[in-house]
This record gives C-alpha cells, structure tokens and sequence, in this order.
C-alpha cells in the first residue's frame, strides 16, 4: 500500500488553495479529483466576484475569511499576474426606506472590518454611473472581479512545481482511520488503496457524502446537504456600468444584482431555486422575474434582451426556512477522528476566502 503526507479530495478552488499551501509547508501532498479537471463544478459556476466581506455576520467565519481572503487575494492577483479588475460596487436604494438601511449595512461592514465604504447621494451616484436610477447608494471600493479560471490553473501549478500529483478521474470510496493514519480506497479506471497522515475533505457539493463515507466520522457531526440553484442570465445590450451594481438587500437574499465579467460583459443573478437534485439548465422563464427587479435600478433594460446563460449548485447545509449558513471546518478537536480536516458549506464567498481557508487549514493540519 502507497503511503502519502497529505491527501486532498476535491480539485476545486478551495481544494487547489489548501494543496497550495500544504505544499509551501513542504509537506507531500495528492489532490484526488473525481472529474476530469480542476474547478469543473462549481467553481467555475460562480460570479467571479471578489467580495468585501459586508454583510456577513460579524465574528462569523465567512466574514473573517472574506475579508483576509479578500487582501490576500489581490497581493496574490498582483505577484502571479492574475487578470482582475479592482472596479469597486454599488449598493443602490431605489426608494427612501432602502435609503435609510444604508448606514445600517455600512455599520455592518465595519463591524466586518469593512472600512472604506462610501455613501453617496444619488446624484453622486449617477456621476459614477450616469444610467443608474437610484435615490441613494453606498460605494464598495474594494470590491472586484477576477479571472477565477487564471487563478485556478496558477494555484495548481505553483501545487505541482512544489511537488504536488493530482490524481483526475479518481473518487474516494470510503476512508478508514487506523494505527495514526488514514487508510484510503480511491476509485476510477485505476482503483487504489493508499495512506495518509493528513486526509483533507474539501469536495465542496459532496462533501457530506464524502464524510460519511469515513469510518469514525461521528455521523452527527456531518451535516445534510441541500442544493441551492442560482440562475444567471446574460443581457444582448451592452449595459452601460462599469462598476457591479446590487439593489439594497431583500429578505432571504441579495436581490437581482448586476456583475460584470473580465470582458465587460454583463450578467444578472443569480437568483434562489432551491432544486432536489443537479441540474444546470437555465429555464428561460425565469427572466421574467429579472425585468422588473433589473428595472428598479436599470430603468433602461431594453424588453427582450436577457438570455438564459448558466447556472451553479451552493453547497448549502442549512435548509431554505433558514436564512443564511456559516462556512464549517473541522478538525480533530470538533470530530475526534485524528488526521481529518472537513471542509462544509463553502458556497459564496469560497473563492474570495479561499486563501484565508487554505491558511486556516494549514494551522489546523500544524497543531498538535
């Protein structure tokens, strides 16, 4: 039986982070991937936006692994020549009632460790974006959209000139603690049986499945997994805005907002479909929701110009009754099983934390 330091399941971008920084460490290091390439779900089915950490709450992981993750980020977009664009965002209250929320959403972000948001009237708002329709909004600087494809390969490859083998194709089956190690069984066309000293389950959507597989995981500690769906369309016309624009939030979400991606191109969404099962069809009826929240701050939206563009799955472990979830990791001092770290919940913002995360990881993985 092969032996390894450290093995990883899942090659997206949490998983190709964590390998990353395991690797710095000069620790050996296997990614087991049970597609065909790194990011293939939904990494790649994402915003591709670089959060500032505003509206998660305070003390939370998410909210402390966003805004370190989000520093971190732009150094490491900066020394590896990531493509990205720091273009700043606009949080747009279209009537007075939103208008007095903003200072309460930018006290939030402080309590975060947000500090440069900005509030605007709404003429200062139309002289950044002179199509906008908006009674007042708040400015979100650091907020800013990367090529996450970019950043992907060069996180692997800076993995494997470090030493780091991937293994595509190559589900883990089931895990077995035993004598200080983990005792793996991989699948694929060239099934496997190896063991580690570390075993890192960042699978995001299967990770649950992934941790039940594991004997002496206590089956309590793992959480259900439900898909939440998020739709994105893409507008014909070119839509006049430089920076992202996002409505004042609404319960249970953050409304239809406006991204853009590296080209310029627009984007709306995505929207809430909670869904039993993975399916990345878009259903083209579902614009029609879109229009009229579009409209409320794009006044000018011409009829007819969203397209159905793709979709994604956020790994929820919460319910839809619940309104929001925190990232989970754990390790030994949660589960007691030694030599596992899990990896739960990772949806939005996994790929502005996923620096912060790897970190987090690593000193779980250097404790003793």
């Amino acid at each position: 039986m092969e032996r390894v330091d450290c093995v990883v399941v899942g090659a997206g971008v949490i998983g190709l982070a964590i390998a990353r920084r395991l690797a710095l460490a000069g620790r050996e290091v296997i990614v087991l991937e049970a597609a065909e390439g790194i990011g293939t779900v939904t990494s790649s089915r994402n915003s591709e936006v670089i959060h500032a950490g505003i509206y998660y709450k305070a003390g939370s992981l998410m909210a402390r692994m966003c805004v370190a993750g989000k520093h971190a980020l732009y150094r490491y977009c900066n020394e590896h020549g990531i493509p990205y664009r720091n273009c700043g965002k606009l949080i747009v209250a279209t009537t007075r009632q939103e208008t007095e929320k903003l200072q309460s959403i930018r006290a939030h972000a402080e309590a975060n460790g947000v500090r440069d948001m900005q509030v605007l009237t709404g003429s200062e708002a139309r002289s950044l974006e002179p199509a906008l329709n908006c009674d007042a909004a708040l400015l979100s600087p650091s907020t800013g959209i990367i090529d996450s494809h970019a950043y992907m390969l060069s996180l692997r490859g800076e993995a494997e000139d470090l030493g780091a083998a991937f293994a595509f194709h190559t589900p883990l089956l089931q895990a077995t603690a035993q004598s200080g190690e983990m005792v793996l069984e991989a699948g694929g066309e060239a099934p496997m049986r190896l063991a580690c000293r570390l075993l890192v389950n960042a699978a995001g959507l299967d990770a649950p499945r992934v941790a039940r597989n594991i004997a002496g995981m206590p089956a309590q500690l793992i959480p259900q997994a439900y898909l939440a769906k998020g739709n994105y369309f893409s507008c014909s016309a070119r839509a006049p805005f430089s920076r992202l624009i996002y409505p004042v939030p609404e319960p249970g979400g953050l409304g239809v907002h406006l991204t853009l991606d590296m080209a310029g191109q627009a984007r709306f969404g995505p929207d809430v479909e909670w869904v039993e099962t993975i399916d990345y069809a878009v259903d083209p009826a579902r614009a029609e929701r879109f229009y009229p929240a579009i409209r409320r701050y794009w006044p000018g939206l011409p009829d007819g110009a969203l397209m159905p563009s793709y979709s994604g799955m956020r790994p929820k472990i919460v319910p839809p009754d619940i309104a929001s979830q925190d990232f989970v990791i754990q390790g030994r001092e949660e589960h007691g099983v030694e030599g596992l770290i899990n990896l739960f919940g990772i949806e939005s913002p996994g790929l502005t934390s996923s620096l912060a995360i790897a970190d987090h990881v690593g000193e779980l993985a250097e404790a003793k």
